[in-house]
Protein backbone atom coordinates (compact mmCIF):
# COMPACT_ATOMS: atom_id res chain seq x y z
CA UNK A 1 0.00 0.00 0.00
CA UNK A 2 1.52 3.24 -0.89
CA UNK A 3 1.77 5.47 2.25
CA UNK A 4 -1.34 8.58 0.79
CA UNK A 5 -3.16 5.51 -0.02
CA UNK A 6 -2.74 4.17 3.94
CA UNK A 7 -3.16 7.31 5.03
CA UNK A 8 -6.65 8.20 3.40
CA UNK A 9 -7.36 4.61 4.41
CA UNK A 10 -6.90 5.50 8.16
CA UNK A 11 -8.80 8.33 7.60
CA UNK A 12 -12.10 7.03 6.03
CA UNK A 13 -12.14 4.37 9.02
CA UNK A 14 -11.97 7.13 11.53
CA UNK A 15 -14.22 9.15 9.39
CA UNK A 16 -17.04 6.30 9.34
CA UNK A 17 -15.96 4.96 13.18
CA UNK A 18 -17.27 8.39 14.18
CA UNK A 19 -20.45 8.16 11.99
CA UNK A 20 -21.28 5.03 14.57
CA UNK A 21 -19.78 5.89 17.74
CA UNK A 22 -19.18 8.68 19.90
CA UNK A 23 -15.49 7.81 20.63
CA UNK A 24 -13.41 6.07 18.15
CA UNK A 25 -10.03 4.82 19.42
CA UNK A 26 -7.18 3.21 17.94
CA UNK A 27 -8.30 -0.36 18.88
CA UNK A 28 -11.49 0.38 17.10
CA UNK A 29 -9.45 1.12 13.74
CA UNK A 30 -7.63 -2.77 14.74
CA UNK A 31 -10.98 -4.16 14.81
CA UNK A 32 -12.33 -2.37 12.06
CA UNK A 33 -9.27 -3.00 9.52
CA UNK A 34 -8.36 -6.31 10.74
CA UNK A 35 -4.23 -5.09 11.19
CA UNK A 36 -1.84 -5.08 14.41
CA UNK A 37 -2.03 -3.15 16.87
CA UNK A 38 1.66 -2.03 16.23
CA UNK A 39 0.75 -0.85 12.31
CA UNK A 40 -1.90 1.09 14.01
CA UNK A 41 -0.27 2.76 16.50
CA UNK A 42 2.51 3.68 14.13
CA UNK A 43 -0.23 5.02 11.40
CA UNK A 44 -1.74 6.85 13.88
CA UNK A 45 1.00 8.67 15.32
CA UNK A 46 1.97 9.63 11.75
CA UNK A 47 -1.55 11.19 11.15
CA UNK A 48 -0.96 13.25 14.43
CA UNK A 49 2.57 14.18 13.31
CA UNK A 50 0.61 15.14 9.71
CA UNK A 51 -1.68 17.27 11.77
CA UNK A 52 -4.82 15.07 10.69
CA UNK A 53 -6.04 13.57 13.55
CA UNK A 54 -5.63 14.59 17.29
CA UNK A 55 -5.54 12.00 20.37
CA UNK A 56 -7.19 12.88 23.95
CA UNK A 57 -4.20 12.15 26.02
CA UNK A 58 -6.30 10.85 29.01
CA UNK A 59 -9.05 8.42 27.52
CA UNK A 60 -6.86 7.72 23.71
CA UNK A 61 -10.19 9.31 21.88
CA UNK A 62 -9.05 10.15 18.06
CA UNK A 63 -10.68 13.18 16.42
CA UNK A 64 -10.33 14.39 12.66
CA UNK A 65 -8.94 17.72 12.58
CA UNK A 66 -10.25 20.44 10.02
CA UNK A 67 -7.90 18.97 7.73
CA UNK A 68 -8.21 15.52 8.46
CA UNK A 69 -11.88 16.12 8.50
CA UNK A 70 -11.73 17.73 4.64
CA UNK A 71 -9.28 14.74 3.47
CA UNK A 72 -11.54 12.06 5.09
CA UNK A 73 -14.33 13.49 3.40
CA UNK A 74 -13.07 13.97 0.05
CA UNK A 75 -11.95 10.06 0.10
CA UNK A 76 -15.45 9.10 1.20
CA UNK A 77 -16.85 10.93 -1.17
CA UNK A 78 -14.63 9.20 -4.05
CA UNK A 79 -15.73 6.05 -2.31
CA UNK A 80 -19.37 6.50 -2.84
CA UNK A 81 -19.43 7.91 -6.30
CA UNK A 82 -17.50 5.46 -7.47
CA UNK A 83 -19.51 2.56 -6.12
CA UNK A 84 -22.42 3.89 -7.87
CA UNK A 85 -20.99 4.03 -10.73
CA UNK A 86 -19.80 0.67 -11.18
CA UNK A 87 -23.04 -0.29 -9.74
CA UNK A 88 -24.84 2.08 -12.49
CA UNK A 89 -23.24 -0.42 -15.24
CA UNK A 90 -24.76 -3.55 -13.41
CA UNK A 91 -21.79 -4.08 -11.15
CA UNK A 92 -22.75 -6.22 -8.07
CA UNK A 93 -22.71 -3.93 -4.92
CA UNK A 94 -20.75 -5.92 -3.26
CA UNK A 95 -17.55 -6.00 -5.95
CA UNK A 96 -18.10 -2.12 -6.78
CA UNK A 97 -17.90 -1.51 -3.10
CA UNK A 98 -14.82 -3.46 -3.14
CA UNK A 99 -13.21 -1.95 -6.09
CA UNK A 100 -14.13 1.74 -5.29
CA UNK A 101 -12.31 0.97 -2.45
CA UNK A 102 -8.84 0.50 -4.45
CA UNK A 103 -9.39 3.16 -7.42
CA UNK A 104 -10.86 5.68 -4.98
CA UNK A 105 -6.88 6.21 -3.94
CA UNK A 106 -5.50 6.22 -8.14
CA UNK A 107 -8.07 8.01 -9.45
CA UNK A 108 -7.18 11.64 -10.38
CA UNK A 109 -9.31 14.76 -9.42
CA UNK A 110 -10.19 15.49 -13.23
CA UNK A 111 -11.48 11.72 -13.68
CA UNK A 112 -13.36 11.97 -10.91
CA UNK A 113 -14.69 15.42 -11.37
CA UNK A 114 -15.83 13.44 -14.90
CA UNK A 115 -17.19 10.14 -13.11
CA UNK A 116 -19.10 12.63 -10.25
CA UNK A 117 -21.13 15.11 -13.13
CA UNK A 118 -22.04 11.38 -14.98
CA UNK A 119 -23.04 9.77 -11.56
CA UNK A 120 -25.17 12.81 -10.81
CA UNK A 121 -26.54 13.21 -14.21
CA UNK A 122 -27.90 9.58 -14.75
CA UNK A 123 -28.83 9.27 -11.06
CA UNK A 124 -31.75 7.75 -10.70
CA UNK A 125 -32.44 6.77 -14.35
Amino acid sequence: MRTNESEEMYLETILLLRGRKASVRSVDIVEELGYAKSSVSRAVNLLIDKGYIAMDSEDGNLTLTESGQKKAAGVYERHRIITRALTGIGADPELAESNACRIEHVISDDMFEILKKYVEAHDGK
